[in-house]
């Protein structure tokens, strides 16, 4: 059974930058394409960025563009997401999330492509 283990929240002032992680455990962690999600309160949860299986693939939502970067080590069974110039907006539980079934390239949006997911990281900017 895949896990998802989820770390690196907590409370920065806007402009701050933070890492997250996600360290797998229990299954083929090179052969999942994984993402990122958010979920602020009172709103949905939305696709952040993602990345496929080599880490040659990457995504991300407009709003994060130029700001987060996402990256894997697949030795270390572990996906990061840096997120610099933070803001306010930022403010949400942070998720990951494995694509157990992606293809090679894939590096899905789609939160129905995505079949295993942490518990969540909080993240709070400060203005």
């Amino acid at each position: 059974q895949v896990q998802l283990v989820e770390s690196g929240g907590g409370l920065v002032q806007a402009g701050g930058s933070l890492r997250l992680s996600c360290v797998a455990s229990g299954g083929s962690f090179s052969t999942y394409g994984m993402g990122w999600f958010r979920q602020a309160p009172g709103k949905e949860r939305e696709f952040v960025a993602a990345i496929s299986r080599s880490g040659g693939i990457t995504s991300y939502t407009d709003p994060v563009k130029g700001r987060v970067t996402i990256s894997r080590d697949n030795a270390k069974n572990t996906v990061y997401l840096q997120m610099n110039s933070l803001t306010p907006e930022d403010t949400a539980v942070y998720y990951c999330a494995a694509d157990l079934g992606a293809g090679y390239y894939s590096a899905s949006r789609a939160y129905g492509h995505y079949d295993r997911w942490g518990q969540g990281t909080q993240v709070t900017v400060s203005s």
